[in-house]
C-alpha cells in the first residue's frame, strides 16, 4: 500500500514518466519527460519508453514491480491492440504486450481521460470538494471530447474498453461527419475546433477559441455570443445524458473548453432542462491538477 507508484503518460509529442511516494502522499520523488519521436515509428516509441524507463530508475535508484501507462487510446480487451488512437502509429499494435517484453515487467494501461479522472478523483478537485463521491465522471474538452468513468476509486473500463466515450454519442445532426465515421457527435458540435468552426461560418472568419471566448465576455460580438450560447445548450444536453444513465456522484471538467466559466453556470442551468429530474445536484467541478493529472493518474492505475 505504501510502495512507490510508477507511471507514464504516453503523449503524442512527450512522454513523460513519474514515480510518486504513495497512494496516500503522492510527492513526486522522479519527475521528467523526453520526446516520443513518433514520426520515427512504432517500434521507435517503445525504445523510447524504455530509455525514459532506464533513466527513472537510474535517477532514483528503484526499480519498479509493475507501471501504469495513460495512452492516447484504448487497449481492445479482446484483440490485445490499441485503437481509437490519435497517435494512428499506435492503432492496431500490441503495445500492452510489446511494453511488457521491452521492460520485462507487467505494465497497466488506461487512457488519457480516465488516467484524468482517476487523479482528480484520488489526489485532486473530488478529494478536496466531494470526497465520499463513489462514481465520478471525468470530462475532457479540447481538440477532442473524451471521458472516464471511475468507481470505488477505480476505472470502469467497460466490456470494450470505450466506458465514458460520450464524445462520439450523438448530439445533433447539425455537428455534421465526423472522423469516427459517424455524425453529428459530441465531438463535432463542442471540441475545441467544432466551436471555432461554427464561429467562422457565422462570421465568415476564423478566431482561435481563446479569441471568440474573449469577445463573448466583452460583449462586442453576436457571433461570439451565439457560439458560447451554442455551446452551453449542447453541453448540458449531452451531459444529460451521462447523468440519466450514470447519476454521477461529481463531475470534472478538463481540457481547454473546460476552462470556459459558462460551462458550469449557463451550461448546469441547460443540464437541468433535460435531465429525467427537477433539479441538478450533481456538482459540476473544474479539475485542480493541471497538467499533472495525466501522469498521476497513469501512476495510480498500479495502486
Amino acid at each position: 500500500m505504501n510502495q512507490p507508484l510508477w507511471g507514464i503518460d504516453l503523449g503524442g509529442t512527450k512522454i513523460e514518466g513519474v514515480i510518486l511516494r504513495s497512494i496516500e502522499d503522492p510527492t513526486p520523488l522522479i519527475r521528467t519527460r523526453i520526446d516520443t519521436e513518433a514520426l520515427n515509428g512504432y517500434h521507435h516509441i517503445v525504445r523510447q519508453i524504455k530509455k525514459l524507463v532506464d533513466d527513472m530508475q537510474a535517477q532514483s535508484g528503484l526499480k519498479p514491480d509493475t507501471i501504469g501507462f495513460g495512452t492516447p487510446g484504448v487497449l481492445d480487451p479482446i484483440l490485445q491492440t490499441m485503437k481509437n488512437c490519435n497517435s494512428t502509429a499506435l492503432n492496431g499494435q500490441p503495445l500492452k504486450k510489446d511494453i511488457e517484453a521491452a521492460l520485462k515487467i507487467p505494465v497497466l494501461l488506461a487512457n488519457d481521460a480516465n488516467c484524468f479522472a482517476l487523479a482528480e478523483t484520488h489526489w485532486g478537485v473530488v478529494k478536496e470538494k466531494a470526497p465520499g463521491a463513489r462514481l465520478v465522471f471525468g470530462i475532457i474538452m479540447g481538440t477532442g471530447v473524451g471521458g472516464g468513468i471511475v468507481v470505488d476509486g477505480k476505472i470502469w473500463p467497460g466490456c470494450h474498453g470505450i466506458a465514458g466515450e460520450w464524445g462520439h454519442n450523438f448530439l445533433d445532426e447539425s455537428g455534421g461527419p465526423c472522423y469516427c465515421g459517424k455524425t453529428g457527435c459530441v465531438e463535432t458540435i463542442i471540441s475545441g475546433p467544432a466551436l471555432e468552426r461554427y464561429y467562422s461560418i457565422l462570421a465568415g472568419k476564423r478566431l482561435r477559441l481563446r479569441e471568440i471566448v474573449k469577445h463573448y465576455r466583452e460583449g462586442i460580438d453576436e457571433n461570439a455570443t451565439k457560439a458560447m450560447e451554442r455551446l452551453f445548450h449542447f453541453f448540458g444536453k449531452g451531459v444529460s445524458v451521462i447523468t440519466n444513465l450514470l447519476d454521477p456522484d461529481v463531475i470534472v471538467v478538463g481540457g481547454g473548453v473546460g476552462n470556459i466559466d459558462g460551462i458550469y453556470t449557463t451550461g448546469k442551468e441547460f443540464l437541468g432542462r433535460y435531465i429525467f429530474n427537477n433539479r441538478v445536484d450533481v456538482p459540476i467541478l473544474k479539475p485542480s491538477l493541471g497538467d499533472s493529472a495525466g501522469v498521476f493518474g497513469a501512476a495510480a492505475l498500479v495502486a
